[in-house]
Parts: C-alpha cells; sequence; structure tokens
C-alpha cells in the first residue's frame, strides 16, 4: 500500500482528546505519514491549555488522504466563521478519500458546505443544530455516509479511526492497534451519554453547553443568511 496521507486540522481552542484521539489511532496506520495543518505552524492553544504543535501552514500541505476535523466549543465557533480554514478544508475534501470529523468539528465540514444532504452525528447536546448545515442527523456514535465519518463527542473518535484502520488495512491491523494502546473501555459509571446518564446530571450539563449551543446557533443563522 502507497503512503496513505492522514490530515488534521487544528485551531486555537480545539478540545484535543477529539484530536489526540484518532491521532493515537491513525499514526500507527501501516504506510501512513501524518500531517497536522494550521494557518501558520506556531503552537496552537487547545482548550485545556495543552499546546499543539502543527507540523505545516496550510500554504505548504500535502495532499490529504483522509482529512479530520476536531472540534472544540469556541474553537469551533471562531474556526467555522474563518474564512482560510473552512477554504482550507473544503479543498482538502475535494480530493480526499475519506472526510472525518469528531464531535463539533462537524459544524466546520458543514460551514464548507460538506454535509448537506449527508447523514451524520455529532457531540448530543448540538446534534440538533446538523439541519442549519444541512445535514440529517443519525443518532449513533460514529455515522458513515459515503466518503464522510462523522463522530460523535470526544471519546468517539477513537471508535471512528479504529473503523477506517479497519476498512483501509483490514480489521486484523486495527485490532492490532487495539490492544497496542489497550482501548478496553470499562468506565466507572454509565453517565457518558443522556440516555444512561441521571436526570438531574444530563440537566445540569446541558445547562452549562446552553450558553454556547445559543453561540453556535446564532452563527449558523448568520452563515446561512450570508
Amino acid at each position: 500500500m502507497p503512503n496513505f496521507n492522514v490530515g488534521f486540522v487544528i485551531f486555537p481552542n480545539l478540545t484535543q482528546l477529539d484530536f489526540t484521539g484518532p491521532l493515537q489511532v491513525l499514526s500507527r496506520l501501516p504506510n501512513a505519514a501524518v500531517h497536522i495543518a494550521s494557518k501558520s505552524i506556531a503552537p496552537v492553544p487547545s482548550d485545556c491549555g495543552l499546546g499543539l504543535v502543527p507540523t505545516h501552514s496550510f500554504a505548504d500541505c500535502p495532499r490529504f488522504d483522509l482529512v479530520c476535523v476536531p472540534g472544540g466549543a469556541q474553537g469551533v465557533v471562531d474556526a467555522m466563521g474563518d474564512r482560510e480554514t473552512v477554504d482550507f478544508v473544503r479543498q482538502q475534501a475535494s480530493g480526499a478519500k475519506y472526510v472525518t470529523s469528531v464531535c463539533t468539528g462537524a459544524f466546520i465540514l458543514g460551514a464548507a458546505g460538506l454535509l448537506k444532504g449527508k447523514r451524520a452525528t455529532t457531540h448530543w447536546a448540538f446534534t440538533d443544530l446538523l439541519p442549519m448545515v444541512g445535514a440529517i442527523h443519525e443518532k449513533a456514535r460514529v455515522v458513515k455516509d459515503g466518503n464522510v465519518i462523522t463522530a460523535g463527542g470526544v471519546t468517539s473518535g477513537i471508535d471512528f479511526a479504529l473503523g477506517v484502520v479497519a476498512d483501509i488495512a483490514g480489521e486484523a491491523a486495527a485490532h492490532a492497534i487495539q490492544l497496542g494502546i489497550e482501548y478496553d473501555p470499562a468506565p466507572p459509571f454509565s453517565a457518558g451519554h443522556p440516555d444512561q446518564a441521571p436526570r438531574a446530571v444530563t440537566a445540569a450539563v446541558s445547562d452549562r453547553y446552553s450558553r454556547v449551543h445559543a453561540v453556535y446557533r446564532s452563527s449558523l443563522e448568520r452563515m446561512a443568511a450570508a
């Protein structure tokens, strides 16, 4: 198999695990070359204080076979309103075999016009906004529609990446990577999704997301009106 170019698009205030989860998996894909692209090669701050160092600026990136866009609450609002970032995602997606996102990164794909008529998912707190970018919400941890793959919130990026490895290199390769990173989830609580979490917890977390949800809606309405 020839070199397979895996490209991540990063931006200030992204959620680092949206990025580093699939990065850890896809960096182990046989014969893959991983590229981390941003507007410049300056370190990019994540939403938890961890600085991330791009390998390329948008201007000097190779063509990606797989493009992945992570999410991040305020970071996505700024990125989907940034023409240079959205144009870069659209350009890379035009020749990619896989166009992917994790969490609210789906809305950057949407801003680039890549989710129109597509089944998709995103973080549970924002799924109702997917129709605003022309997507059809499908309730699933990972949704594949053609060459577009969207993953739900944060940790689901690992699941999507293992699925892509299986698609490209076979299930044995995906099994080996899963074993190598000891991805054997056994959470101490059944509270990782509103379907399982106690109602009071879901209500409290939903309230915390309400402000940024309103910001997303407002930003998407402005984009639609432009």
